[in-house]
């Protein structure tokens, strides 16, 4: 069975394994020279792409076993975060924040750095506090913040290089309900303000198109007990989908095209249990690189990007989602510099991508900013030893949990290897 990401972009002839026990798993793990786990395929990067074997968690059995003090519970790690998400609401609990898309393994969105947005929210990849690992000799490990403390802090953001998680150990908290507002504002006035709301609201982010002076700005509040929304969307693809095909086929149109369309109204609300609010469908296909900015520098790095492809009017069919995330102590997270803006750029699949995703980055990386690591990027070795300071003790332990490669591809052999 061939295997390839969500945006088909990335595509592997390897084949592809769903395990239903750990024993099946660990035996997989053991007879195979290269392995490489997947969740939905949300990467853009060659992170799952593999020449060996190549592993599907989403089959496996498992059950979530909530702590006594209800602070943390055992998660089989291969459940998506929407499956996840829901068995936690039946117990009463909830993730204090998810991003807006929920298809995504909770191993898969912890390995890396995953995250929604909020002043003091930070990536999913915090919340762990335990690994139950197959190693590359079959044989199951765990790590915590005590017991093989090097190997946890690495796992914590481990990119798939130190083994394949089976069970995590995540905190959690309280049941909670959101109120979702939507509204189209000048760019203007969200430029000006964006950071007092971003103190005021647990959650705020926007949506700019960049042929455009308006913007779509989204919060996010905790509201009283109400009943799931009607809406599994924030936002009306149909039209934007139509509009994104004229674009592919006359390139030229898109910055009238993006102009008209925000004429329309964007206003709307959802109200509902948390997990419900926080993702949304999300059917059209894209590619997408995202940098993590300084929160310093962020409002004024987007306004250098859009004026830019402003003024070259570049077809750039998507709008840039603009989010605030929580600094972290993770070693390869791109949050553990001090809170960041993270500035996601998208382009519809159906047109070129490549040289515009790679100019943008010169101007991300200018202004000081790390990628996600799941999103499309250029990073060499020696950048990420430039911008990774644990870099080299992260290889370190990588070496000294799978000392033949098991768990390394090409991409990741040629930053970590």
């Amino acid at each position: 069975m061939s295997w390839s990401n969500w945006s088909g972009s990335v595509a592997a002839s390897a084949p592809l394994l769903r395990p239903k026990t750990e024993a099946e798993l660990a035996n997989a793990v053991r007879g195979a020279a290269s392995v490489r786990a997947t969740g939905a395929g949300h990467s853009f990067m060659p992170l799952c792409q593999s020449d060996g074997l190549i592993l599907s968690l989403e089959d496996m059995a498992g059950t979530i076993t909530v702590a006594p003090d209800r602070r943390t519970a055992r998660i089989p790690a291969g459940w998506s975060i929407k499956r996840l998400t829901a068995a936690l609401w039946d117990e009463g609990l909830a993730l204090a924040n998810q991003g807006d898309v929920n298809p995504q393994s909770l191993a898969g969105a912890m390995a890396t750095g995953t995250h929604g947005t909020g002043r003091d929210l930070g990536n999913l990849a915090t919340f762990a506090r335990g690994f139950r690992l197959i190693g590359a000799d079959g044989e199951p490990v765990w790590c915590d913040a005590t017991t093989n403390p090097d190997l946890f802090q690495a796992q914590r953001l481990s990119l798939g290089l130190f083994g394949i998680a089976t069970e995590i150990e995540a905190e959690v908290v309280p049941a909670f309900h959101l109120a979702e507002r939507i509204e189209k504002k000048p760019w203007g006035e969200i430029r000006e303000r964006y950071d007092e709301l971003v103190e005021q609201q647990r959650h705020v982010e926007f949506w700019l198109f960049p042929h455009s002076d308006s913007a779509i700005l989204k919060t996010l509040e905790p509201c009283d007990p109400c009943d799931p929304p009607a809406s599994t969307t924030d936002i009306e693809e149909t039209a934007f989908r139509r509009l994104l095909n004229v674009g592919a086929f006359v390139p030229a149109l898109v910055p009238t095209l993006q102009w008209a369309m925000m004429k329309t109204s964007f206003d709307g609300q959802r109200r509902g249990p948390a997990h419900a609010i926080f993702p949304s469908d999300r059917t059209i296909r894209f590619e997408e690189m995202e940098y993590e900015m300084p929160r310093a520098t962020g409002l004024e790095t987007l306004e250098e990007v859009v004026r830019w492809i402003r003024r070259k009017r570049l077809p750039v069919s998507f709008p840039f989602e603009f989010r605030i995330v929580a600094p972290d102590d993770i070693w390869m997270s791109p949050m553990n510099a001090g809170p960041v803006a993270a500035i996601s750029m998208h382009q519809y699949a159906k047109m070129p991508w490549r040289t515009l995703f790679a100019d943008a980055e010169a101007i991300f990386r200018a202004h000081g900013g790390r990628p996600h690591w799941a999103k499309r990027h250029t990073l060499t070795r020696a950048d990420v030893d430039m911008l990774y300071p644990m870099a080299e003790r992260y290889r370190a332990v990588r070496r000294a949990a799978d000392p033949e490669g098991k768990f390394l591809n090409q991409h990741m052999t040629e930053l970590f290897s």
